[in-house]
């Protein structure tokens, strides 16, 4: 009996590791691809960055993630320079409980960046993060180093896993989440119940959200 459970287990735990093996693959496949053909879009998303607004065209972002591990990934600039500095004066009009800052009509956005949010386009260049590995495809979006030392116990679970470009919180009532844990528990569903197929149901479902403009 002891035996029929070790082997059983082991078992598990291969698949687990060839299941693994295989997102990783996907990831590196299609982030590659993704890059490769949609090159002349980001350079003139790049170029409209630039000549709309004062500052870089990408903007360095400081993320917490898998076991804590820190790491800079990059989105397409969609705010003012100098926005960060001004989130601490935008405190009181924060719609997220929690670590996470949510303001629907942020100040901050430029009229460019509106529209990569809503289409999501600012987030392509988080491809190269997940061809390099800081990132995958689908797994909890990181949260930000000063999120992050806000962090509760139950919060820190979602750095179980690598995080990713998209998850659950994104396809299931995005814009209806206004309290952080609400977002961690979708997180821990996503970790609970992961498997190849609904990580593939969550990238066509996103897709579809991207088609219709409503990623801001």
């Amino acid at each position: 009996m002891a035996q029929h459970l070790f082997t059983s287990g082991s078992r598990r735990e291969a698949k687990l590791r060839i299941a693994q093996t295989l997102k990783r693959l996907m990831d590196v496949v299609l982030s590659a691809l993704l890059l490769v053909i949609l090159a002349p879009l980001l350079a003139l998303i790049a170029l409209a960055v630039r000549m709309t607004s004062h500052g870089p065209a990408l903007y360095a972002c400081h993320w917490v993630g898998k076991d804590a591990r820190p790491f800079t990934g990059f989105k397409f600039r969609t705010m003012i320079q100098g926005a960060a500095a001004m989130e601490a004066e935008l405190q009181d009009r924060n719609e997220m409980k929690g670590p996470a800052f949510k303001l629907t009509n942020d100040p901050r956005v430029t009229s460019v960046g509106r529209f990569l949010r809503k289409y999501s386009l600012d987030e392509l260049p988080q491809l190269w993060s997940v061809l390099i590995g800081d990132l995958s495809l689908v797994g909890p979006r990181p949260p930000r180093e000063h999120e992050y030392a806000q962090f509760t116990d139950f919060q820190k679970q979602k750095l179980a896993v690598k995080p990713g470009i998209t998850c659950l919180w994104q396809v299931e009532g995005r814009h209806k989440i206004n309290d952080y844990d609400d977002w961690v528990a979708r997180d821990l569903d996503y970790i609970r119940r992961w498997s190849l197929w609904l990580d593939i149901q969550i990238l066509a479902r996103t897709a579809v959200v991207v088609f219709r403009g409503t990623g801001v």
